[in-house]
């Protein structure tokens, strides 16, 4: 966390937030659902497209802030299965924006040694803007601190159908009849993430409750952290709000606690512990 605290004024609100902070338990890998473009544009009297525009720069914020903290993987949710159903022209300028920000930022990419690689059906996606994503993994493969992972014509149920047709035809030229099967550990082999540790921290933006198709195999055991802030407003003092919440969780992973029950509603923090 020395990066961050770099860039803090002792005293300022963030520095205070992030000496609450251990760093030696921050999460590992932190995955965004990434909402409210739309309603923080409305409130504004604006078209949708400037939310979406927005939404880029706490893109921004929130790479550079999980890289100088020390963060290992950053998933967004850019754009999901389900958003071909919008509008042709928001799809389109969503796509242009993207083209717009892999090549605005692969300089702060680089800065940062954030190394860059995205997820879901790729070959679905317009010529441009998957040719920009493409040259932007290439380029940034060989920096080796945080990772950010994009989610793209990602579904968390398509996600599950690709694995198990991988299986199967994997398994189907040389299993005998009556052999084939899968388990835990096949399936997760075979996912979208299958080089990415599960999320330890699954963050919403704007208070909705759900976790609308995403990576739903992998956040089995994630903290769940869900904020009323519209993404465009997200910035590093929301990201460092939700790590300290994060740090209060007791994680037992279906198990017993592994703190002391004495002292579990002092580690916790939580009233009601689960």
């Amino acid at each position: 966390m020395k990066a961050l605290f770099e860039e803090l004024r002792p005293g300022s609100k963030d520095w205070v937030l992030a000496k609450k902070i251990d760093p030696r338990r921050l999460p590992a890998h932190i995955a965004v659902i990434m909402d409210g473009n739309g309603r923080w544009a409305k409130r504004r009297n604006l078209p949708r497209v400037a939310g979406h525009k927005a939404g880029a720069e706490a893109v921004r914020a929130t790479v550079e802030a999980c890289a100088r903290l020390g963060i290992r993987f950053l998933t967004l949710y850019a754009f999901s299965a389900e958003n071909w159903k919008r509008p042709q022209d928001e799809v389109s300028t969503l796509w242009r924006l993207l083209h717009v920000y892999l090549r605005k930022e692969l300089s702060n990419l680089h800065k940062h040694n954030v190394r860059l690689t995205a997820i879901g059906r790729l070959d679905a996606l317009p010529a441009a803007a998957r040719e920009e994503l493409e040259a932007a993994i290439q380029a940034t493969q060989a920096n080796d601190g945080l990772q950010v992972n994009l989610a793209l014509n990602y579904g968390g149920r398509n996600e599950l159908v690709d694995a198990f047709n991988e299986i199967l035809k994997e398994q189907c030229g040389r299993a005998a009849p009556g052999s084939l099967r899968v388990d835990e550990a096949g399936i997760s082999a075979h996912l979208y993430t299958r080089h990415l540790p599960d999320p330890d921290l699954l963050i919403r933006t704007s208070g909705e409750m759900r976790v609308s198709n995403f990576l739903l195999w992998q956040i089995a055991y994630s903290e769940l952290y869900v904020t009323e802030v519209l993404w465009p407003d997200f910035r590093r003092h929301d990201l460092l709000l939700a790590i300290a919440d994060f740090q209060k969780r007791d994680r037992r992973f279906g198990g017993l606690s592994r703190v002391p029950p004495a002292r579990q509603g002092r580690a916790c923090g939580d009233p009601h512990p689960r």
